[in-house]
């Protein structure tokens, strides 16, 4: 699996690397699937889609296009998680310019590789006005527009999409007291949302429990419970 994104995948702020919605959905799948899965969190701290982002020039580089062969393509994964739209919206990135080159993204992947992609809506934050003129262009209205076109794309592109607006539900404690990135809490709720998505989708997840449940013994024992 590889985790391509911006600071909210790289792991901020969440208390550990472990608690990271990255490890985290490693570790669920881990559950399910009988060999473990292998990781690669690319994650980079105020990184944007592509060069053509207004805000690429104080935006932590390369960009998602740039870096693509290096950190998507020779890692080769089966599974890849793209999470952008955060820092394009606040950076002032146009809605249609994001979907054309979140579009390219994927486009470039495919011609090489063919892993399941999942593509994640933005995240839920508050503090829009907070960390300067470069990536205060934003607010919730915008966010909610990037979400509906990331999600065309998926569609279009037979991708998989996670709503993140809809998991968070507007709830603030999710957040770090930065106003933008998630805690812990956060960080949860995005690694199970998106393995609700991957477990809908991907049936292989199943495959081990379906075997097991055919031998495993019938642990329950309601016999304390039952009326005299």
């Amino acid at each position: 699996m590889v985790a391509l994104g911006e600071s909210t995948t790289a792991g901020g702020w969440s208390t550990s690397p472990q608690r990271c919605w990255v490890s985290r959905l490693a570790l669920l799948i881990n559950d399910f699937q009988a060999t473990p899965i292998e990781f690669f969190n690319a994650g980079i701290g105020a990184n944007v889609i592509s060069t053509r982002s207004p805000s690429y020039d104080h935006s932590g580089k390369p960009s998602a296009l740039e870096r693509l062969d290096k950190h998507v393509i020779e890692q080769n994964p089966d599974l890849l998680i793209i999470s952008y739209g955060l820092n394009d919206a606040r950076g002032g990135t146009s809605v249609d310019l994001f979907a054309e080159e979140l579009r390219n993204l994927v486009r470039r992947v495919r011609e090489e590789i063919q892993p399941v992609i999942v593509l994640l809506g933005p995240y839920y934050m508050t503090a829009f006005d907070d960390h300067g003129p470069t990536w205060s262009q934003a607010d919730l209205e915008l966010f909610h527009r990037y979400n509906d076109e990331t999600a065309r794309v998926a569609e279009e592109e037979n991708c998989l999409f996670v709503d993140l607006l809809e998991a968070y539900g507007a709830t603030d404690w999710m957040i770090h007291y930065d106003g933008v990135h998630a805690n812990d809490l956060g960080h949860g709720i995005v690694a199970n949302r998106i393995f609700e998505v991957l477990a809908r989708n991907c049936s292989g997840l199943a495959k081990q429990t379906k075997e097991a449940e055919k031998s495993s013994p019938r642990w329950r024992d309601e016999s304390m419970l039952k009326a005299d």
